[in-house]
This record gives structure tokens, sequence and C-alpha cells, in this order.
């Protein structure tokens, strides 16, 4: 496999044991940026004098013998959205085009720490609302796999850099699958995490420093070990909650597949599922069955999907209300208070969202707890819960009209594109930790990944699932797209 394509951790021991310089393998990935890029547009901001600076100290450095990290030296982009002091940070928003970061956020900063030898931006959507990863700023970005196709979104441009090899390790954020999501559409793995064990300071709009209700901030790799170490350097709690409460997850409680038991959920009437993207699942039941472990796939939380599905918008639209202006706020209430009570499309129910009142919402936030505690009731009998990520493998570019006019083909057939935010909101509104890992490709040649689904705060036991599978299962490792070389 080309260097470009190993693990941060991998590379991180290279560099260690001085196989490789920091600078070199910088100069490595820079050269595929430059190949590379311009038909992906995935990286979309780039700081080369400083981050050449910053590998000649790591090498200067580990010449003394000082090793900053886990991730010394690896060369790292990052989803736009994060502030890096000097650089632009405008969620693909023109308005914000000219907005500058002061500071480091502090995701960035405990990764700098680490070691990681940061050096560029990775696209997004706009405001980062979207499964595609195009803006009026920075054009939009292609999957590697296929041109003509979308890599996911909003940290499209964080796995697509990641699947193209133009990259080391990245981070994004998720909210509606927006880390779940590309890394399946793209083939990388990424880690969605428990809520509120990543602080997101210096993830927000210019200004906003609150934590947003449902949305993580986390890491996207090529391989799941190196979830673990990016999420070890990212979590825990900023300087004032950290006062009070310090973060300690609980270690993964199995040693092999034999005897877990698992929830396997193949699609539903919210979302129903492409045969294709079912398929792959099934394979990997399969495998998962071979080697003792109980697959049960009629086990589920004591949850109707559909109230899930109501919850979910509800809480997410509300959660995303604040970015919007007063004037179109204004439009939305409007249009909210014109719609029959028995209007329940997308649309219609994200209407309400935005304009949603404080005691609506409560009472929404209370259907959310409750259902969050079928959830845990679930997990005290089984120890993961399986279902797709999204409906179905990556689409083709469709920039017509607004989200929710839009359509993918899902059987043979036109659905709502948003009908699949059923897959973000079933476990991400609960607050539940979601890895996806690869799981193989569809006929046409497009990878498909597994959502990991467990207990709240039992990161590491899907992240542990995840190496687990790439460890043993044939499709379960990172496989580069073809052409990269």
């Amino acid at each position: 496999m080309d260097l470009a394509f190993r693990s941060a951790r991998e590379l991180a021991g290279m560099i260690r044991k001085k196989k490789i310089g920091c600078l070199e393998l910088l100069d490595h990935y820079l050269d595929r940026v430059e190949r590379f890029n311009p038909k992906l547009n995935a990286v979309i901001w780039q700081d080369r004098d400083g981050a050449r600076k910053r590998a000649r100290a790591a090498d200067r450095a580990l010449a003394k013998g000082e090793v900053w990290g886990p991730l010394h030296g690896v060369p790292m982009t990052i989803k736009e959205s994060y502030d890096i002091a000097g650089a632009p940070t405008t969620w693909g928003d023109p308005t914000l085009a000219r907005n500058i970061a002061k500071t480091d956020s502090l995701a960035v900063g405990r990764l700098k720490r680490a070691g990681v030898t940061l050096f560029g931006k990775t696209n997004v959507p706009f405001m980062l609302a979207d499964w595609q990863s195009y803006n009026a700023i920075y054009g939009t970005t292609n999957n590697p796999w296929n041109l003509k196709r979308v890599p996911g979104g909003s940290s499209g441009g964080s796995a697509a850099a990641l699947a193209a090899g133009l990259c080391g390790i990245e981070a994004g954020s998720d909210i509606g699958a927006s880390i779940r999501n590309p890394a399946h559409y793209c083939g990388v793995f990424g880690h969605k995490p428990s809520w509120g064990i990543v602080s997101p300071r210096g993830h927000a709009l210019p200004g906003n420093v609150a934590t947003g209700d449902i949305s993580a901030i986390g890491p996207l790799a090529r391989s799941a070990g190196d979830l673990r170490l990016a999420l070890d350097a990212m979590a825990g709690p900023d300087a004032i909650d950290g006062v009070g409460w310090k973060l300690s997850l609980p270690k993964p409680r199995w040693k092999g597949f034999k005897g877990l038991k698992i929830g396997l959920m193949l699609s539903d009437a919210n979302s129903e599922v492409d045969r294709s993207v079912q398929e792959r699942l099934g394979h990997l039941a399969d495998f998962l069955r071979r080697r003792g472990a109980k697959v049960d796939k009629k086990a589920r939380p004591a949850i109707d999907t559909d109230q899930a599905q109501l919850a979910y918008i509800m809480l997410l639209r509300a959660a995303t209300s604040a970015r919007i202006g007063d004037e179109q706020y204004e439009s939305f209430r409007k249009i909210a208070q014109a719609l029959g009570p028995s209007d329940h499309s997308y649309y219609a129910r994200m209407m309400r969202a935005n304009t949603l009142s404080h005691r609506d919402w409560l009472r929404w936030n209370e259907q959310r707890h409750r259902m969050r505690l079928a959830w845990a009731a679930f997990f005290e009998d089984y120890d993961f819960f399986l279902c797709p990520t999204a409906a179905t493998a990556a689409f083709p570019h469709d920039h017509v009209g607004e989200r929710h006019e839009r359509s993918i083909v899902v059987n043979g057939k036109k659905v709502p594109t948003t009908d699949q935010i059923f897959w973000a909101g079933f476990s991400g509104a609960f607050y539940l930790p979601g890895t996806v890992s690869p799981c193989g490709r569809t006929k046409s040649n497009l990878p498909v990944g597994v959502q990991i689904v467990a207990a709240q705060y039992r990161d590491l036991d899907t992240i542990a699932l995840a190496e687990a599978l790439e460890r043993d299962y044939e499709h379960g490792a990172f496989v580069p797209p073809p052409g990269y070389a």
C-alpha cells in the first residue's frame, strides 16, 4: 500500500523509528494534494509554509528524543468549520468569507498537542446542512470513488481527503450523520462520540460558545485504531467544566465475537434501504454468526420508529434554527402557521421545528429522554445495534433546489432524500455513540459502511468492534479507491 494510505498510527510509528522524517512525510502529502486535489476539491485551504515550519520543529524535537504525542508528525487536515488561528472559518457561507479565526479551537489545540502537523482545511456544504459538500465560496467536492457522485456531508471534504490519501487523519462534526454519512460514502472510518464528551469550543459560528443540542465533533480515519487515538486526544471537558468533572470512558467489556448479542436493523418504513446496502450488512451479519455472535434481526429498543423520526426532526431543526436570520425566521413562522394539521411532510415538520416554542421544545425533549431510557434498557440485554448509515451508497451530485425538494433512487424508486435522515437520528438524537466501519462495496463499486451503535459512553466498545472487523472480516478494512496510487 502506498505510504499515503497507511494508518496514522503506522505513520507515527515510522516517524518515531526514523524510517521517515516529519517534513518528508508532509511533503509527500502536499505533493499528492497538488496531483489529486484539483479533480476532488477536498482540501480548500492550506498553510504549507506554517506546516513545513512545524514539521521541521517536529524533526528537531525527535532528534533530541522528544515525542510530542502519539500522533507526532502525522500530517492532518480538518473540517473547515473548526477554528484555526489565521485561517478562514466560513461554514460555506459567503457572508463569512472574510471571517479569520483568532485562536485555535479546543480540539485543534488538543490534536496539535498530540503531535499532528495541521496543514489544511477541507470542504463543507453551506452551513453544514447537506449530504453533499458544495458552497459558493469553495465549490463542489467530488467522491474519489466516482467523481460524479457526492462524498457526503457535511464532513464530505474530510472523508474524500482521507480516502484519496491526501492526509493522515481528519476530524469532522455530526448532528445529522455529518461524520457517519461521509465515512459511509467514501469507505473510511468515522466516529460520532456520545454527546458531550468532546468539547466543541471553537467549532461554532463566529461569536457562539454554547454547546449545541445533538451535535458532536469527532474523528475520521483510515483505520479504526486511529479513531481511538484521535478520540483520546480530543475528548474531555473544557477548562470551565474540567474544574468539576473528568472523562473516564469504560473499557470495552467484550473479548471476542463469540457470545456477543447484537441487534440488526436493515430497513425501516421511515427510510427504505436499497438492497445493495442491505446485502452488505447481511453479509456482515452472516460473518458475525459464524464467529459465534447472536445476531437478532428483530431486536429493537421499545421505541416507535415513527415517533423517533418525528422527535428527531423537531429537535434537530430546533437546534439548527439559531442559524436562521430574523427575516427568514419570520417567513418560516408564517409558513408554519399556515400549514394544515394533516401535513406531516418533512418540509412541514422542518417549518414547525424552525419556529418551535420553548414550551413545545420541552415536550419534545421529554419524549427524547423517554426514548433514551428505552435505548438504555435495550443495551442491558444487547451489546451492539447495527444498522445502515444511509439509504443508499453515494448518489449523483444534485444541486437543484433545496435539499427537501431533491430525491434519491432506492430500489428503483425515487424517494425524498430527506427520508434517510432517519438513520442519523434513530441513535444520534439519544446521545449514543456511533462508529461507521467499512463493510464492502456495491456491484457499482461504491463503498458501504455499517453503523455500529452501543450504549451511551460505550464509545470504546463501538470502536473496538470496528477494530475487530477491520482485522478479521474480509471486507472490514479500508481499501483505497482506484486511480490514486
